[in-house]
């Protein structure tokens, strides 16, 4: 039976959270376990032993003002501080590496080091309220005692969010009902897709959102996102025109490319925006003497995307923490405003890695919607279909919210869900003779209206523009009456091959 009298503590715990982070910090992954600490809400206090305690509180004062960290420039901060005889002078901070030999189960020492400050919590929280219970003269009624119990004990589990008073709540929700009217209906609650028809049905991309694009391999789910991406940070629609409500400002994007390396991404990025067919372009199906036109509309574009705040992780199996802690260092370093993870069957989640595959996506599901919410910015996440919709006896395949593969979980947590699909790659479908022709099935949306928005969708090019809502069946193929035309559709006439 543990003696009550000692608090409880793991001081070796401890030790190893302090080792992990100052091997991290020296290591290529840079300051991923002092991101971890911090998204486990881990704190100076949380620490038993005092050295532990003054040592992390300087960890995170050299990480707020995004110093180096490492043995050497703890030791000096902490000298400077006047605490380093305090904490055992510079052989117990140099010691600390020696106690861990990597920092990759850091994970589970914070989980440790938390585990124990909620028990000391608990029992100094119960102390209080006992020596409350024996103070009958000055704590005449019980009830007010239980009261205080209940709010002390309640505010252990508070997740350290801020809670918008109700009367400012109103008051935001009014200014933005105001500007609505405004302008016209034309005004957008969030961030532009570059899609007109689409911002209208969803207001834009809103803050603290999770946005699942669905859709089985091949329709273009990635090409979709990453206009959107594009779009965002170019502050300009798909069209190639500046977002006016916002007055075509740019928004710097994360994009996390867990199943395509950064370099064909940008190829792809580049030779859409230049209006050239990629693949003729990679096997030089180019006359020699329209080489130089394209290569001056390559030069172009390069120089546009050059400028545009867009930033890729391209890290394969990406762990869902590793990335919430990649994605809070790039909030704080570049500021981002939108995030796309590409996709979500490819992450990991170490936790539920040792259990069914429906759980780990369960799990990764809710990490990237509290991610959302605790950077308060829109998240994009890409997500495989099942087949479950070739299988159904209907006269086409549509897919249906049900179909998205692994887990209900991602329905649930979902604020938005596009199903998109491609007429024309069913025979069944009756819109089937339209190649330019994509849906994007508004199947979920939280916070406004659901159905679906027709855009076209130029194959060679990998992107996606506005479609007229007047077109006509019979200028379904006829690409000269895009809107506006797009550089190099001269070159989209022979069906590739």
């Amino acid at each position: 039976m543990n003696d009550i009298k000692n608090p409880p503590s793991n001081i070796e715990a401890e030790r190893a959270v302090l080792g992990s982070i100052l091997l991290d910090t020296t290591s290529r992954n840079g300051d991923r376990v002092m991101d971890l600490c911090l998204t486990s809400r881990l704190t100076p206090e949380s620490f038993f032993d005092p050295r532990n305690r003054a040592i992390y509180a300087t960890m995170m004062e050299m990480n707020r003002a995004s110093r180096p960290l490492d043995p050497l420039t703890l030791v000096d901060e902490l000298s400077a501080s006047g605490k380093l005889a305090a904490v055992g002078g510079e052989a117990y901070v140099t010691g600390l590496i020696d106690r861990v030999p990597t920092a990759a189960h850091a994970e589970h020492y914070i989980g440790i080091v938390n585990a124990k400050a909620l028990r000391r919590t608990l029992i100094e929280r119960a102390t209080e309220v006992i020596g409350k219970s024996y103070d009958e003269s000055q704590y005449p009624d019980p009830q007010v005692v239980l009261g205080e119990a209940e709010k002390s004990f309640l505010d252990i589990g508070g997740d350290g969010g801020t809670t918008l008073p109700w009367n400012e709540a109103v008051e935001k929700s009014f200014r933005s009902i105001d500007r609505l009217f405004e302008s016209g209906g034309r005004f957008l609650d969030g961030l532009s897709t570059g899609l007109t028809h689409l911002d209208e049905k969803l207001q834009g991309l809103k803050n603290s959102e999770m946005i699942v694009i669905a859709a089985r391999p091949s329709v273009g789910k990635t090409s979709l996102a990453m206009n959107i991406a594009e779009s965002c940070a170019l502050g300009r629609s798909m069209n190639n025109v500046p977002v006016k409500f916002d007055g075509g400002r740019q928004h710097p994007v994360a994009i996390f490319s867990l199943e395509m390396p950064v370099e064909a991404l940008t190829r792809r990025m580049v030779a859409g925006r230049a209006g050239i067919d990629t693949w003729r372009l990679n096997r030089s199906l180019v006359p020699a003497k329209e080489r130089g036109e394209m290569t001056a509309r390559l030069s172009q574009a390069a120089s546009e995307l050059r400028g545009a705040p867009i930033y890729v992780d391209d890290t394969a199996s990406l762990d869902v923490m590793d990335l919430r802690a990649r994605a809070r260092r790039m909030k704080k370093r570049y500021g981002i405003e939108l995030i796309v993870i590409d996709y979500l069957q490819l992450c990991r989640c170490r936790e539920g890695a040792r259990q069914s595959r429906q759980i780990e996506v369960s799990m990764i599901s809710q990490q990237i919607k509290a991610m959302a919410k605790e950077l308060k910015i829109p998240v994009i996440v890409l997500s495989q279909l099942s087949r479950d919709n070739e299988k159904r006896d209907a006269k086409y395949e549509k897919p249906k919210l049900s179909d998205l593969r692994d887990s209900g979980a991602i329905e649930q947590d979902a604020d938005v869900v596009f199903l998109l699909r491609r007429p024309s790659r069913n025979s069944n479908d009756p819109d089937s003779s339209d190649e330019l022709l994509a849906i994007i099935d508004i199947a979920k949306n939280r916070n406004g209206e659901t159905g679906e928005v027709k855009v076209n969708f130029q194959r060679k090019l990998t992107r996606f523009f506005d479609r007229p809502l007047d077109r006509s069946p019979d200028a379904a193929n006829d690409t000269s009456s895009e809107v506006p035309p797009e550089p190099g559709e001269e070159y989209f006439a022979d069906p590739l091959v």
